[in-house]
């Protein structure tokens, strides 16, 4: 109970010091290897976040990982980041092995229930992605597509007062097409 409020010193200067530095590289790598970093995050991305934020608060909070080593491995892990996804890029299986494929779970006022259970999606949840889209009907959904980045993308029926805009294509890849 002696160390619930406070410890020494020397122990609150350095965490003081090191959050300082810790941040300031963060932010700094964040902005070097560009917008790839903070945008919506898939599978591949998330995990890279999560281990940045704990190597971060390991070298801000313990005494036995130096702002060097801490910072070194926070830099490998965004230049890895920025390797892999530069490689996914360019190579489409490469890409295929380490991101995830957009699922169609709703297609046409069917609710796809294979699709739903393998992607662990319920009802409730297609339905708060229409609300947030201004959408209140399952009859003016087109489909419900749950995105790589574990959002879901509504795309509504096109209207008859939509007839006279230039159409639009939805490209929809073969490798997301519903099961029938």
């Amino acid at each position: 109970m002696q160390h619930l409020l406070f410890d020494n010193l020397d122990k609150l200067g350095r965490i003081v010091i090191t959050s300082a530095l810790v941040y300031l590289l963060i932010v700094v790598v964040t902005k070097i290897s560009g917008k790839r970093s903070t945008s919506q995050l898939n599978n591949f991305d998330w995990v890279v976040t999560v281990m940045i934020g704990s190597i971060g608060a390991s070298t801000i909070l313990l005494e036995s990982i130096p702002f060097v080593e801490g910072s070194a491995a926070i830099i490998t892990l965004f230049l890895l980041q920025y390797l892999v996804t530069k490689y996914s890029a360019i190579s489409a299986p490469f890409s295929a092995m380490i991101l995830s494929e957009p699922t169609v779970v709703f297609y046409q006022g069917q609710f796809l229930p294979e699709a739903m259970k393998k992607e662990r999606l319920n009802r409730q949840e297609l339905e708060c992605a229409m609300r947030a889209d201004g959408i209140h009907h399952f009859k003016d959904v087109e489909a419900i597509v749950f995105e790589s980045d574990a959002k879901l993308t509504v795309i509504p029926k096109k209207q008859p007062d939509d007839a006279n805009e230039k159409p639009d294509t939805l490209i929809i890849p073969e490798t997301i097409k519903p099961l029938t």
